[in-house]
């Protein structure tokens, strides 16, 4: 049966994150580090400090690796209330790209590569970024991949162009998908590879000028040229990269549904404040009914969004790969948040396209939810496949007595 339930201590837990982010973290939503192209590596060792002072660093973590090894439902409390702030999952090592790598060297690493490249992750010591997306090529259609790695026998010769990629200027763990073309030498097909940052080849030719700055350090253009790799540097197995793709995929669009439902709840806890608080026509703004409808269509949203959000965490908790499930939520969710961060907008009016509350900034940050980890026309065409294969629309049911009750204690 599903369970919904909130033990004491993941409530307890919750609660602790939703304090420190609070009182230690709000404050640097004014800090000039915060720049347009997200938070500076600077201002993220600052932020990594305070949560590792206060014992909230990598909770997700496997408790092995020294983290709480929170269930994908006990991540679902604790990531939401990280987001109440968008700078709470950068200071808790638990944004984006970051935690999703993580997820993904913690099941197909080495223990070498584990070594090197997860565990100073895990301690706050570095960052990574996952390099696939394509000019022309790979993007949601990752298929059309065309940076190429090249195998003499000896080591990989890589080349091509990446754009979009989150976090790479200063980024040390670097997660970089090329196709392996016919080898004469072994296995081909599209792989990825793992190596250093500062690795002779790889070429930031610039960072893009985007809509959020939420994300450390940005988004950059790479180039690959002249970067050579030894076979070692091949995380998993060679022609394997679309299987652990999609490994990463189902939890990582999970935990930007978590994240960005605490953002959403803020702004729609500053406009229900603002709604108070301020008068039009003899009377609160909350009490006229264009208004008192928009905070009632956010609540709506914000509820509908936390229950998509449980309920396809509880099947990941079970077992289940839920990439139906989860393209399913992420697709409603982004949708239904945004909306939330646009009413917010709208209620507070004119100050609201202002930096005078983080409703503008949350506005900003939120848009790009409805196209990372897949836009929505994309997960809405997948969804129509899966139902056309399975032929019935409650072919996603579980049956009765399969798996077990999701737990979600903090142990």
């Amino acid at each position: 049966m599903i369970d919904f339930s909130v033990p004491p201590k993941l409530a307890e837990l919750a609660a602790r994150v939703r304090a420190f982010v609070e009182c230690e973290i709000l404050p640097y939503e004014r800090d000039p580090r915060l720049t347009q192209h997200g938070p500076t590596d600077a201002l993220r060792a600052e932020l990594v400090a305070r949560a590792r002072a206060a014992g909230l660093l990598t909770l997700q973590a496997p408790a092995k690796w020294g983290g709480m090894g929170l269930s994908h439902l006990e991540q679902a409390l604790v990531f939401e209330a990280a987001g109440w702030s968008t700078l709470g999952p950068v200071a808790m090592n638990c944004a984006a790209p970051d935690e999703g790598n993580m997820f993904l060297l913690g099941r197909i690493a080495r223990p070498d590569q584990a070594e090197q490249f997860l565990l100073p992750m895990i301690r706050g010591e570095r960052r990574s970024v996952f390099a696939m997306t394509e000019p022309g090529g790979a993007g949601s259609d990752p298929g059309q991949l065309k940076t190429e790695a090249r195998f003499d026998g000896e080591s990989y010769s890589i080349s091509g162009r990446k754009w979009l990629i989150t976090g790479a200027r200063g980024a040390r763990t670097w997660i970089i998908m090329a196709r392996v073309p016919e080898n004469p030498h072994g296995p081909d097909g599209p792989t990825l590879f793992l190596c250093e940052g500062d690795t002779a080849g790889i070429v930031i030719e610039r960072l893009m000028n985007s809509m959020d700055r939420n994300y450390v350090e940005g988004h950059a253009v790479v180039r690959f040229e002249g970067l050579r790799l030894p076979p070692s540097a091949v995380l998993g197995e060679v022609g394997e990269a679309f299987r652990y793709a999609q490994m990463r995929l189902a939890p990582a669009r999970m935990t930007h549904c978590m994240r960005w439902l605490g953002a959403a709840s803020r702004a729609q806890g500053i406009a229900i404040d603002h709604a108070r608080a301020r008068t039009a026509f003899g009377k609160a703004l909350g009490e006229h009914q264009g208004v008192s409808f928009m905070l009632a269509e956010n609540e709506i949203d914000l509820k509908v969004a936390r229950l998509l959000t449980w309920e396809t965490a509880w099947r990941m908790d079970r077992g289940e790969k839920a990439r139906h499930e989860s393209s399913i939520a992420k697709a409603e969710i982004s949708e239904r948040l945004f909306r939330v961060a646009d009413r917010c907008v709208q209620v507070l009016g004119g100050i609201g396209t202002t930096d005078e509350t983080v409703v503008e900034m949350i506005y900003r940050d939120m848009r790009g939810f409805r196209l990372y980890d897949g836009p929505t026309e994309v997960h809405k065409y997948a969804i129509g496949r899966q139902l056309m294969r399975a032929g019935s629309a409650f072919s996603a049911m579980p049956e009765a007595g399969t798996g077990s009750a999701a737990t979600m204690a903090a142990e």
